[in-house]
């Protein structure tokens, strides 16, 4: 691609994502949804502007990485650590139950092979905290104790999707499903997540005493996306998603974050908001690239809309990934009011769901078909949820 040619392309991108994303926030949707949509204008389903490349797919998995380093920032790690018996119910509830009924349905009912099996029972169990907590914010129930349920809940879930992902990343590189290879992932992930957010932390204290007598500016930003980038790279060399990495750096740099085993270093709250406050104008320009190029990567006019495949398997596995958190929240002790919201604040997919399909695209895995069948759902899981629970709030009033 020439060079002038690269340049209209992001802007088109990102101008494009920011108008579609305001419009999507005005009418009390998710911002994801709106850089999703711009995507599919500016690509082969709609106006054909332009295509995915490699410059733009390298853009895009920069965004993947700082995005889930944003969720690792927003994870409460005492949160995990104290998270009671109800959230842990719902947590593993709303994890197994989507896999195993996404997977039973792809292998037995539309006969897909056991990997594309797995990628789609892999991208059911996403929830996204980010949407979650927005939701809950917004109807002022965070610290109320359905939103402490919830939280906690979707903090193990992040935590557990991360893994999963890590092990489906293993089989897609792999060619197949492999038991010596998923104990080797797991031990390395688990290696990872012990190892690596303690030498972020050691890092990151170290990033502090020179910005305290750094005389140029920027040191924090320039030092932040290096670490980023640097645990990218030894996620991959460990055989797990280089954003693994992106997770890991951001856990450690948490306000909340606290070293296992009984290790304490003293958290600098007034550091750590400065790495949030400095690092999100760079991760607000590149995650919505990422976005933009899911929906780029669409070509809603190459498939058969009238071929009941694809509205039996999007109606199909939408009921799935609904009924599939709410069992998971059925299955703890409170009113039936408080585990309809519960369910309900578990359900949306967002931008976790769709790294899980856009590796299974990238990978070879998904079809063209398959690929936006699973956006739908993804689309519908997000848009769905915070709406019904508004309403839910509106009609019942609080649990």
């Amino acid at each position: 691609m020439d060079t002038h040619t690269f340049f209209l392309y992001l802007l088109a991108i990102l101008l494009t994502a920011r108008l579609f994303a305001e419009i999507a926030v005005r009418l009390k949707t998710p911002s994801v949804l709106g850089e999703l949509l711009a995507g599919v204008v500016l690509g082969p389903s709609l106006l054909g502007w332009m295509e995915p490349n490699e410059v733009l797919r390298l853009l895009a998995e920069i965004g993947i990485i700082l995005l889930l380093f944003e969720v690792g920032l927003e994870t409460d790690v005492r949160k995990l650590a104290h998270a009671g018996k109800k959230s842990t119910i719902v947590a593993f509830g709303g994890f197994v139950i989507p896999f195993v009924l996404g997977v039973s349905l792809g292998y037995f009912v539309f006969g897909f092979s056991v990997l594309v099996s797995l990628f789609i029972g892999g991208t059911l169990t996403a929830t996204s905290i980010g949407i979650t907590i927005r939701v809950l914010s917004d109807l002022k129930r965070q610290q109320e104790s359905e939103g402490q349920i919830v939280l906690g809940a979707a903090v193990l879930d992040d935590v557990l999707g991360v893994v999963l992902l890590a092990l489906l990343y293993e089989f897609s590189i792999g060619g197949g499903v492999s038991v010596t290879n998923a104990s080797k992932v797991l031990v390395f992930v688990g290696a990872f997540f012990v190892l690596a957010p303690m030498a972020a932390k050691l890092i990151s204290l170290l990033i502090n005493r020179f910005d305290a007598i750094s005389e140029t500016p920027g040191l924090i930003p320039t030092t932040m996306v290096s670490l980023v980038l640097f645990f990218a790279w030894l996620a991959h060399a460990v055989g797990a998603p280089e954003l693994l990495g992106g997770f890991a750096a951001g856990l450690a740099l948490s306000r909340r974050f606290f070293l296992p085993f009984g290790i304490a270093l003293r958290t600098d709250k007034h550091f750590s908001e400065k790495i949030e406050q400095q690092m999100r104008p760079i991760i607000n320009l590149f995650t919505p690239i990422f976005f933009v190029m899911v929906g780029l990567s669409l070509n809603l006019r190459q498939i058969d809309w009238s071929s009941p495949f694809i509205w039996k398997f999007s109606i199909l596995f939408f009921v799935i990934a609904i009924l599939g958190k709410f069992a998971g929240a059925m299955l703890i002790r409170e009113s039936w009011h408080k585990r309809l919201i519960i369910g309900l604040a578990m359900v949306p997919r967002g931008e976790v769901g769709l790294i899980f399909a856009e590796l299974g695209r990238v990978s070879g895995i998904f079809t063209n078909e398959v690929y936006a069948a699973m956006v739908i759902v993804i689309a519908l899981t997000t848009l769905v949820p915070p709406l019904v629970m508004k309403w839910a709030y509106g009609r019942y009033g609080a649990p």
